[in-house]
């Protein structure tokens, strides 16, 4: 079987390369993921062939930083969902039920917001970011930020407080609300 020019050019590349971009692998992140991130190197290096410059080793290197830190977005994700999972099953039987119906209601409250609350709420909330940073997101000023923050949580109270009064175990006893106070204690 003949071998084409690409395949000559990709094995040298492979051959000259392997081992710096294996190294560099473990340098980040150690043995066990070292491999797989070889792989997936010259895997890119084989698809866009064309692309790949003289010398070849700087460019590699940045694809390999590229997978790992793809490889380290998809662990904080599968730990934020084990975490999560993790705080549903911890609870003592039959809080579960409780909790499911309080996210839904506040997630009914939520979806009554204007997108701007929402998105505010979701920022300092859910993903966990300061007010200086989540300005940041939505351009304005940290002050600016704290205003509408402040306005979008009491916005979410008053949905809550108008949403209806049954859970999935039954009816809220009055004066009650789904708990937005977690939400409003993470959000400071």
């Amino acid at each position: 079987m003949r071998v084409t020019p690409d395949e000559e050019r990709f094995t040298a590349i492979y051959d000259g390369c392997r081992q710096h971009v294996w190294a560099y692998a473990v340098s980040r992140a150690g043995r066990q993921v070292a491999d797989e991130v070889v792989s997936e190197t010259f895997a890119v290096a084989w698809r866009r062939l064309a692309d790949v410059p003289d010398p070849a080793l700087p460019w590699l290197l940045g694809v390999a930083r590229n997978v790992l830190r793809d490889h380290h977005r998809a662990d904080v994700r599968r730990e934020s969902f084990a975490f999560e999972v993790g705080r549903w099953t911890a609870r003592p039987a039959g809080d579960i039920a409780e909790d499911v119906a309080e996210w839904l209601a506040v997630l009914r409250a939520m979806a009554t917001l204007p997108e701007g609350d929402r998105e505010i709420l979701i920022l300092v909330a859910w993903h966990g970011l300061t007010p200086r940073d989540a300005a940041k997101v939505v351009g304005c000023s940290p002050a600016a930020l704290r205003v509408r923050l402040h306005r979008a949580r009491r916005r979410l109270l008053r949905a809550a407080d108008a949403a209806p009064k049954e859970t999935g175990r039954g009816v809220r006893p009055s004066g009650t609300r789904p708990q937005v106070g977690i939400i409003g204690e993470e959000m400071s």
